[in-house]
């Protein structure tokens, strides 16, 4: 056999895959292979069951977060996760905000590990709910694998929130992806949904704060009376 075909053969090989391993890392980069999401309904997120973290935890409709004065609720991803943290922080930064209009901030869990809650909770300023059965990470569940370990857009929200000061674990599920939603009172309607595309990928918090504003609480209700 002719080396020179030979070696030939092998560069082509190498060249091939080198070209198929490019070619997936650009697909990975795009949102091709993103799971779709599916917005959700005011009906929805009504009829969803929520319990209190308490010793003896309750169990109530999750209407009852929003039903007087709206709120701004965060899906957590996962609580030990330093990008849901920093996500944790920006939000709880609006909350003297909030408070002025009279807007209650809350978040919800999938899961209660340790004290995975409790180490959240200093990152977090609003009250905090287990979603057992995870429908506000519905109504079509949505993950990210190891695929989300080489995009480009990760890796930067990786870099910012360490840079931000933001640390971490590795307890607990974290390939579900979360969200933020601004729901106002009654039947208002759900105002904003924004569902985390790849890991890191933070709710505006301009866009919250804005949505937030549209929301007619009981307080302002009855002075406009």
């Amino acid at each position: 056999m002719d080396p020179s075909f030979f070696s030939m053969g092998m560069w082509s090989i190498g060249a091939g895959a080198l070209g198929a391993a490019a070619l997936a890392l650009l697909l990975a980069n795009t949102d091709v292979f993103l799971s779709k999401s599916q917005k959700a309904t005011l009906e929805y997120l009504e009829d969803i069951d929520l319990k209190t973290l308490e010793k003896e935890p309750r169990t109530f409709k999750a209407k009852e977060l929003w039903e007087k004065n709206g709120a701004v609720i965060m899906a957590v991803r996962r609580p030990g996760c330093f990008l849901c943290r920093e996500e944790a922080a920006d939000l709880s930064s609006l909350k003297p905000k909030l408070d002025e209009l009279g807007v209650p901030l809350y978040a919800v869990v999938k899961e209660q590990i340790r004290t995975e809650v409790q180490d959240f909770q200093p990152y977090f300023k609003g009250e905090i709910f287990l979603d057992e059965k995870k429908k506000f990470y519905g109504p079509q569940r949505r993950k990210m694998m190891f695929m989300g370990f080489v995009r480009l857009g990760v890796w930067y929200n990786f870099f910012r929130a360490r840079n931000g000061g933001f640390s971490g674990n590795l307890e607990g599920e974290g390939f579900i992806l979360g969200g933020v939603f601004v729901v106002g009172s009654g039947k208002q309607g759900i105002l904003l949904e924004h569902r985390e595309k790849e890991f890191g990928d933070k709710v505006n918090p301009v866009s919250v704060l804005e949505a937030a504003r549209k929301i007619q609480t009981q307080t302002s209700a009855a002075e406009t009376k």
